[in-house]
């Protein structure tokens, strides 16, 4: 179930609310600029689809994404709990940063934690199969996959480059929950 947490930056042990309903999700999101839509395929995607078989199943939601806010790319990337390389990747996107685009993910399948370091709050989404979220660039934020990630995510950009970012420096994020594997998620 997807979930948002919302805490004082200088209280990470205690949120001072939790959204669990997609509506009142995107309410809280919107009043600081995020966009948190759900999708549906509009074909069924298998395990173990080409990129190309993941983009047509969303590819109307895709293009609407693209006419309105002029990303001019979009891939597909996809971790499991063996990936060779899962520790190093976790490790990559868990310190806080910017980025000088926005950061578009659909979670086809499977969960990730954005975490978004807005003013004197921060905002703990955990997103999991349907959900878009949007941040928008220059927000601080962090993401975090779990010691087991499992995800298949859309990712569209306006900067042909890709994933390009700039590190805070701040170790906000250190002191805040990180997500736990799928399989045990709880509010």
């Amino acid at each position: 179930m997807s979930r948002l947490r919302i805490f004082e930056a200088e209280q990470p042990q205690t949120p001072s609310s939790v959204h669990e309903d997609h509506a009142a999700i995107a309410r809280e999101l919107a009043k600081v600029g995020v966009r948190f839509e759900q999708w549906e395929a509009s074909q069924a995607v298998a395990p173990g689809a080409s990129q190309d078989e993941v983009i047509a199943a969303y590819r109307s939601d895709i293009d609407r994404l693209m006419r309105e806010e002029g990303y001019q790319s979009v891939d597909v990337i996809s971790l499991k709990p063996d990936h060779p390389d899962r520790a190093a990747l976790r490790q990559k996107f868990l310190s806080e940063h910017t980025h000088s685009e926005d950061e578009v993910r659909f979670f086809v399948a499977g969960a990730g934690q954005f975490t978004l370091h807005i003013g004197d709050k921060v905002y703990d989404v955990l997103c999991e199969q349907g959900d878009l979220i949007g941040v928008p660039d220059g927000t601080r934020h962090w993401f975090d996959m779990s010691e087991a990630p499992y995800f298949i995510a859309i990712r569209l950009f306006t900067n042909k480059d890709g994933w390009v970012a700039s590190f805070t420096g701040s170790d906000i994020a250190l002191s805040f929950p990180r997500m736990v594997p799928l399989a045990t998620v709880t509010a």
